[in-house]
């Protein structure tokens, strides 16, 4: 089936279903920062947390329903208007990132981390060992740590399926 000038995409469920995944991951976009899911459900969920944060820059009461009426999560919404569209305030748009890292061992999925575009991997790391971070540490971290970080997982995706396919293998065998 093709997919040129579709507009939505259906991942195989009914609309409320859909709206369901595509909500849910949203709030544990904005929850975490970044989220690791499929290439394809990250490209579509960026199409809407972009447009749900360009009007929670607005921060007026209008706004904040029509944001409640497409994110039925309180929390969420609060978070958008007084967090994260607050650090976007001076940019016109593209404030999240899809990083590849590779295929899922299981079924082969292409997968990817959905994230903020100021999103951090190295201050949450240091943040679960309770060492904290520099601010000069932050401000030399670039988006090549992420691609490097991405690396590294995609190494141990492939390790790891490597394996599963070698016990898969020895068990057909016997």
């Amino acid at each position: 089936m093709s997919s040129h000038r579709r507009r939505t995409s259906y991942f195989s469920r009914a609309t409320k279903p859909r709206l369901a995944l595509i909500r849910g991951l949203m709030v544990s976009l904005v929850e975490h920062g970044r989220i690791k899911t499929t290439v394809h459900r990250a490209k579509e969920v960026r199409r809407h947390i972009e447009k749900a944060i360009t009007l929670g820059k607005k921060g007026d009461l209008a706004s904040t329903r029509l944001l409640l009426s497409r994110l039925p999560n309180k929390d969420a919404v609060q978070s958008i208007v007084k967090d994260i569209s607050v650090r976007f305030k001076s940019r016109p748009g593209g404030y999240t990132r899809v990083v590849k890292i590779g295929r899922r061992p299981g079924d082969t999925a292409e997968m990817a981390f959905l994230e903020f575009v100021d999103y951090d991997w190295k201050d949450k790391g240091e943040k679960a060992d309770g060492k904290g971070a520099d601010k000069e540490k932050s401000a030399k971290k670039t988006a090549r740590g992420v691609k490097k970080a991405a690396a590294s997982v995609v190494a141990a995706k492939k390790k790891s399926a490597k394996k599963i396919q070698k016990r898969s293998r020895a068990a057909s065998r016997a």
